[in-house]
């Protein structure tokens, strides 16, 4: 049986491991997917070698840009974004000690296809992305290949990016999509929520959490309340999965 799996901490919610798991019974795929909580990025290697039918992992928090040290090779799109989410294993039949480690990035897939047919380009021609870790440099990526300009929100200052104290009425009228690629808000916290000027929202906005659990967050319900467009990352975890898959079984 092939084994699949998931590396990060904590991973008390885990889409993939639920995907996964009833995507293999449901096609009647002989495989099983595994949840490994890691405290230390370091702890890759053990887990590779000590489960030796392991054909890929899928990556989340923390350890997006942490694991790309560990990878022998990484795809050009991954080394573009600067984080990988998904790693190919390969291994040389009859040494358990050879293994070889791919790494992709397929959340700007998931990303990208999912919120294409929200966009209005006369409208959405700008966006603030809230966040600066690994799943927000792959909307950056999506956004640049969909030809529309952004830029970083971050709580401290830095070169080219805003901090939440700069989001005055000027800026969110002209930047009218706005994605939270930080975990702000995500099960249990759900009475949090970025710190943006919500009441500055309007029709025009279109808000895209990544988050999924909840599945409504307050991100979400307060853009909602001022009219603005809204949705939920759990159509971006199924299709950046898929396009994982895709790429195990090449």
């Amino acid at each position: 049986m092939d084994t699949y799996g998931l590396i990060g901490f904590p991973l008390k919610h885990s889409f993939s491991a639920k995907f996964f798991t009833e995507k293999f019974c449901r096609e009647g795929i002989d495989a099983e997917y595994l949840n490994f909580e890691i405290e230390d990025i370091q702890e890759v290697c053990q887990i590779i070698l000590f489960n030796q039918k392991l054909k890929g992992l899928n990556v989340t928090i923390p350890y997006k840009e942490q694991v790309i040290p560990f990878l022998d090779e990484i795809s050009p799109e991954a080394q573009k974004i600067g984080a990988v989410n998904v790693i190919k294993v390969e291994r040389r039949p009859g040494d358990m000690y050879y293994y070889k480690l791919a790494g992709y990035n397929t959340d700007h897939i998931g990303f990208k296809r999912s919120i294409a047919p929200l966009i209005d380009p006369a409208s959405h021609r700008k966006a603030l992305i809230l966040g600066t870790g690994g799943a927000s440099k792959a909307v950056a990526q999506a956004l640049t290949d969909m030809q529309i300009e952004w830029k970083q929100v971050s709580r401290t200052p830095g070169n080219d990016r805003l901090t939440y104290n700069d989001l005055l009425q000027a800026v969110i009228s002209e930047y009218t999509l706005i994605i939270n690629a930080s975990p702000v808000g995500t099960f249990p916290e759900i009475d949090h929520c970025p710190d943006i000027p919500y009441d500055l929202l309007s029709s025009r906005h279109l808000l895209y959490d990544l988050i999924y659990n909840p599945e409504e967050t307050l991100f979400l319900q307060k853009g909602k309340a001022q009219g603005a467009t809204t949705k939920n990352g759990r159509e971006m975890l199924e299709l950046q999965a898929l396009a994982a898959w895709e790429i195990w079984q090449k």
